[in-house]
């Protein structure tokens, strides 16, 4: 793949859960072009060596419940066969849940039975996303941060434009990002003095298998919610996958920003400093 800039990862063991997805996915591909042996670990294996397959020799998939201890174990001790310790973690699991989903943007007196209001999300659906994206993370930290702690390590986590500015509709996912930018801040200090890095990068709007049906009609026009994010957004587009390499390769990168911890960074078109005026 074509890389925005190169960097020599070459000594990089990286561990990356939620691998057979459409983001995470590039991100392995951009870690291995750059010399890394790369893990892809996803409850979904097939997906998982599809990308790894693409990839090649420095690459080995791996079927993992990232919210099973015993699972990311087992994982490690696999990694840990083919390519030795896991120094990079990047914290890729996540995502939203219909279920956790309103159907209106704002709560009126006269809102129809018909309507998922804020009073109708199911439980299940809100612990699923809390699970799916904070517990994954604060486990499989805990999991490969150990393989860290004598030589120094670094951890990348996926937070979103949601924990800064809590997007309509979806209140779990966006609390559960903002966790997960607030978990990076704390790792970032906790484990400072042991050499462990941990930052996150947040995107913006990319449009993904997730949110494609929230942001464009069967017959591909754009929703009213295309349209409000576009003009929420100064370069007035949404991202390409591509866009977000930079950012991973720069945080990966000891000689780069080794002195960087504690950040969330924004790739975002500007999204996050437009006041609407």
């Amino acid at each position: 793949m074509e890389l925005p800039f190169r960097v020599d990862l070459s000594k990089k063991v990286v561990a990356l859960t939620g691998a057979g997805g459409v983001l995470i996915s590039e991100f392995a591909k951009a870690l291995a072009e750059s010399g890394a042996k790369v893990a892809l670990l996803d409850i979904n294996y097939e997906a998982a060596k599809k990308v790894a397959d693409e990839i090649g020799e420095n690459a080995l998939a791996i079927g993992t419940n990232a919210l099973d201890t015993a699972s990311l174990k087992a994982a490690r001790e696999q990694i840990h066969a083919a390519f030795g310790k896991v120094n990079l973690l990047v914290n890729g699991a996540g995502g939203n849940n219909p279920k956790a989903t309103t159907d209106n943007e704002y709560m009126t007196p006269d809102i129809s039975e018909d309507v998922k209001s804020f009073f109708k999300l199911d439980e299940a659906g809100l612990r699923f996303v809390f699970d799916l994206n904070i517990t994954s993370a604060f486990l499989t930290t805990q999991v490969f941060a150990e393989d860290m702690l004598e030589t120094g390590g670094n951890i990348i986590n996926l937070s979103s434009m949601n924990a800064f500015h809590p997007l309509t509709k979806i209140p779990a996912y966006s609390a559960a990002k903002a966790g997960i930018s607030n978990f990076t801040e704390w790792l970032a200090v906790h484990f400072a003095p042991v050499g462990i890095r941990c930052n996150a990068i947040a995107p913006g709007f990319f449009v993904g298998n997730q949110n494609r049906g929230l942001l464009f009609n069967p017959d591909g026009s754009p929703t009213p919610r295309t349209h409000k994010i576009l003009a929420g957004t100064p370069m007035g587009r949404f991202g390409e996958v591509k866009e977000l390499i930079g950012a991973l390769l720069f945080l990966a990168d000891d000689n780069a920003s080794g002195f960087i911890t504690g950040v969330v960074l924004p790739v975002d078109g500007g999204f996050n400093v437009y006041s609407g005026v």
